[in-house]
């Protein structure tokens, strides 16, 4: 599992012209299973651990400006987006390999297991549309980005 996080003052997804998620101040998080997630006992003990983390980074600035609050301090929000481009290998020619990615079934699951997860730790949120051609639109702040 790939997970790239933007703090953002505002971000948002649109699927065939419509806004699917939207949210103020928060973060965006791109989510990616791979193959490696596919049939791992563990997928689903990692995917709790992580959505309890993600709301205690202290990743947001306080009265400072020293990088010292929390998403829960902040009182911020969450946009999820599956991205299985995440496990784009471009090690051969010019044009990228997803032989890496889990399989649209499981990586589907995988992200609504996350959401769901992190929806028990975070009041407010929003996602995209799971295999849709979204355009995702973020006012990132920072720029301030963490990939775990």
């Amino acid at each position: 599992m790939r997970l790239v996080i933007q703090r953002v003052t505002e971000a948002s997804v649109t699927v065939d012209g419509n806004v699917t998620g939207q949210i103020g101040q928060g973060l965006l998080i791109l989510f990616g299973a791979g193959k490696e997630d596919e049939n791992s006992p563990d997928i689903e003990k990692e995917i709790d651990k992580i959505a309890e983390k993600i709301p205690k980074m202290r990743i947001f600035s306080d009265e400072n400006d020293k990088i010292n609050l929390s998403l829960k301090d902040v009182n911020g929000s969450l946009l999820v987006v599956s991205q299985f481009t995440l496990y784009a290998d471009c090690s051969h020619g010019n044009r990228p390999s997803f032989i890496n990615a889990c399989s649209p079934k499981r990586a589907e699951e995988l992200y609504e297991y996350f959401v769901a997860q992190c929806r028990k730790h975070v009041d407010t949120v929003e996602t995209g549309i799971f295999g849709a051609d979204m355009k995702v639109r973020l006012l990132n702040d920072g720029p301030f980005t963490v990939v775990l």
